[in-house]
This record gives structure tokens, sequence and C-alpha cells, in this order.
């Protein structure tokens, strides 16, 4: 039977890697290679536990051990729809047109470094796929010479991926990591966030040194109206409330989506606010039976956030979380524990030896890094912010901008941009790699020789 299983897994995994390849959405392998390993384990009566750290095996019948793994999964995916409303009751007063008043040259080498220096800081707060959406948005606007605005959306991808890297809430798998104990929002931050910074600092240099980002462009920066007088105050609000998120954890130490609910709760509150009184003094001369002028900001919000990405979470993380109930993950962490070199330092011991864990980075560019971190948080017990833990957000995080079908947001770009696969590897990939290996480099030395130094 655990033949059956792996061949179910390795089968649904394959069907996620290549979606592209046999145009089904990945959600549909997710969601039937989880439903039908827990059927197979329901079927056949098998025995299902929980590691528990210090203790070993525990074990449970299957629905006490499903409901478990359903509430851990539960807490990422409303923590995940918390803050993509957030993000769309902002773009409901079009607050990321309060981005575009940032934008004052026309020179192509700072107009690189702004948009570059724009994703990696905003892909931290509102996390990377929405933040290389406003800006290859505000790309479309300004720079209308294809082949160039090609280069800036391959840059924008490599700086997005960076930047969620090294935040707890920049990116799915750091935010997986953060949810399940496994980082703190300081430690994480102190060890990534200077390697991320090298991994889009040096691409981005490279770039700017070709011919091709020369001279200035020709683009009217002549500011456009907003749709809406609020659209500023609501900008900062939201990349307010989701900040809050990390400080409300610290203080509360309650799982991070209760934070993120409360800000949620602030600013629908102040966004039906804003909306209402606008509407109070709007023209409402239309009759009962036309459309209302007015949409609640909140519903609005809630119909646009993207279902898909939600279901593929839950069907990847149950059925990774599968997997370790029935033991193969524990299982396979010991013999990659007999395989891999310890590493460390005296006061603690990794499993993963830093060649597995760029690797892992590496991979993630091939097959999404969600059931990745997802198998790399059920297989090693690890201490809370062992420097593995780091290591792996960082490569797993900037590892996919190799490959433009590696991370959400290379492949959003590449749907808005018609970025061809090819020209991605031959003109971009080569520099995500640079940048992907300068970083690991950077986050090596700065672990080795400078955080855990003898004092």
């Amino acid at each position: 039977m655990e033949i059956i299983i792996i061949a179910v897994f390795i089968l649904g995994y394959l069907g996620i890697a290549f979606e592209h390849s046999v145009k089904i959405d990945k959600l549909i392998p997710a969601l039937g290679m989880m439903a039908i390993l827990w059927a197979l384990i329901a079927v056949n009566n098998l025995e299902v536990f929980e590691i528990i750290p210090g203790i070993g095996k525990e074990v449970h019948n299957i629905e006490g051990v499903l409901l478990h793994h359903l509430g851990k999964t539960a807490e990422i995916l409303f923590f995940l729809m918390g803050a993509m409303t957030i993000v769309e009751i902002i773009d409901y007063f079009d607050g990321f047109s309060t981005i575009k008043t940032f934008i004052k040259t026309k020179s192509k080498t700072k107009l690189l470094w702004l948009f570059t220096t724009l994703a990696f800081v905003l892909s931290a707060i509102i996390d990377n796929l929405t933040a290389t959406i406003v800006l290859l948005t505000i790309l479309q606007k300004i720079i209308k010479e294809k082949e160039m605005r090609l280069w800036f959306a391959g840059l924008v991808v490599i700086a997005a991926n960076a930047g969620g890297a090294w935040s707890p809430i920049g990116d799915v798998t750091t935010t997986m990591l953060w949810i399940a104990n496994k980082v703190s929002p300081a430690q994480l931050i102190i060890h990534v966030l200077l390697p991320s910074i090298v991994c889009y600092a040096i691409p981005t240099y490279i770039a700017s040194r070709l011919k091709l980002f020369k001279g200035f462009i020709d683009a009217d920066m002549t500011e456009e109206p907003t749709k809406s007088k609020h659209s500023a105050t609501m900008f900062y609000l939201g990349l307010a409330g989701i900040l809050f998120v990390p400080v409300f954890k610290t203080v509360t130490h309650l799982p991070p989506y209760v934070g993120m609910m409360l800000s949620l709760a602030i600013v629908c509150a102040i966004a039906e606010f804003l909306s209402n009184k606008e509407f109070s003094i709007a023209d409402s001369s239309a009759g009962m039976g036309a459309n209302p002028p007015h949409l609640s900001p909140v519903h609005r919000s809630l119909s646009k956030i993207e279902m898909p990405s939600i279901l593929f979470f839950l069907g990847i993380l149950m059925a990774v979380a599968a997997l370790e109930s029935l033991g193969m993950l524990y299982e396979f962490a010991g013999v990659l524990e007999k395989g891999v070199p310890m590493l460390g330092t005296e006061h603690e011991t990794t499993l993963l030896s830093d060649l597995v864990v760029l690797l892992l980075g590496i991979g993630s560019a091939v097959i999404d890094n969600v059931p990745l971190v997802a198998a790399s948080i059920g297989m090693f017990s690890m201490p809370l912010d062992a420097p593995a833990w780091h290591f792996i957000a960082f490569s797993a995080g900037t590892g996919g901008s190799i490959l433009v079908i590696g991370s959400a947001a290379g492949v959003v770009a590449m749907g808005m941009e018609k970025i061809d696969f090819f020209w991605y590897l031959k003109k971009i990939g080569g520099l995500a790699l640079i940048g992907f290996l300068a970083g690991s480099a950077v986050f090596i030395l700065l672990r080795d020789f400078i955080l855990n130094a003898p004092q």
C-alpha cells in the first residue's frame, strides 16, 4: 500500500509541476491527490500518528489526525485570505496608483533600480505576486518598447521573490514556516535580509551595465488622476494593517491569522465608512430597478480574492500531511540524516547540509516551492530559528526566479507580458542564478562568521 500511496503523490506532484504543459490548473491534481491519499488511508485502516518532539510517535484515530492537520492548514489559508482581501480593498480605492508618485525620472538605469527596489520592499509587505502585478501594470503605462519592458519584468520578478524571502508575510513559504513556529520574524529578518538584498541587487547591477539600459525612455510622466480621493489613505492603511500582524503575534502569542483578522476588520470598517460617505454625496437618482451606483468594497474585494490559489494550498498541504501522518516523511528524514553530513555550530546542529538546501532552492524553479517547504516542515524537527530553517526560507523563496514558471510572480509576469520561456531562461535565468548563489554565499558567511561567531 505504501507503494500505491507514493505513486499517487508522485503523479499528483507531476501534475502540479507540468501544469503549463498539460494545460490543467494545478489546484486539480492537488485536490485530487489530497482526497485520494486520505481515502486510501481510511479504506485500508492504516495507522496514523503524530510525531511529538522529545516523545516520538503518538497514535490517533484518522478523524482526529485529519482534524488536526485541517486546523493547521486553515491557519495558513485564513491568514492568506485576510491578506488578499486587504490588498483587494486597497485596489478598490485605486490605492496602488500612489506608487506612481515615486516615479520622477526617465533614466533607464534609475528606473530599473527604482522598480526593482519597489518590488523588493512591496513584496515583503503585500507578497511577491501582488507586488509583481502592481509594478507590471505601472510599467505597461510608462514603457512602450516591448523588449525593454520584458527585461524590466524579468528583473522585477527576481526582486519580488527576493523581497518575499526575508519577510514572514512576503511569501507563502515564509508564512508557512512562521505559522509552523519554525522561524520568528526578528531572526528571519536578521539572517535573510542581507542575502536577499544581494540576491536582487547583483542581477540589477549587472543588467544596469548593459547597453540596453543606457539612455532615457520616451514616456509621458504626467500623473493621472486617481479614481478615489482616499487612494493614498487606503494604501498606507492597508500596508500598516498587514505590518501590524507580526506585532500582534509577538504581543499576544496568538496565531498570526487572528491578528490578520483584526487588521482586516479595521481596514474593512474604514473602507465601508469612506465608501458610504462618498455614496451619500453622490448622485443617487437611479431608480430602484437600476444597478446601484454603490458596491460594498468588502463584498467586492472578497469576490476577487484568488480562490484557485487557496484551494491549491489546501490540497497540497493536506496531501503532504497525509504522508506525514503515515510516518513516511519522518522515515525519509532519518535516511537523509544518515546520508547527509551534519552541519551547525557548537550550540545547535541542523539535519540539512547547505548543498541539500541549495538543491531545494534550485528545485523550486521546476517544482512548486509550497510542497517542498511543506515536506521540509513535516520531515525535520529542528528547533525554532535553527539556521537551516532560515536558509530554507531564502532558497525556496528566491530559487524559483531561475525559471519563469518557478514562482507565482514569474507565472503572472509570463501571462501579463507574454514572456517566452526560453527568452527568460536565456536573458534572465542566468542573472537569477547568479543572484541566488551570491545571496546563498552571503547567508553562509553571515551565519558562520558573524551571527554565530564566538563571543
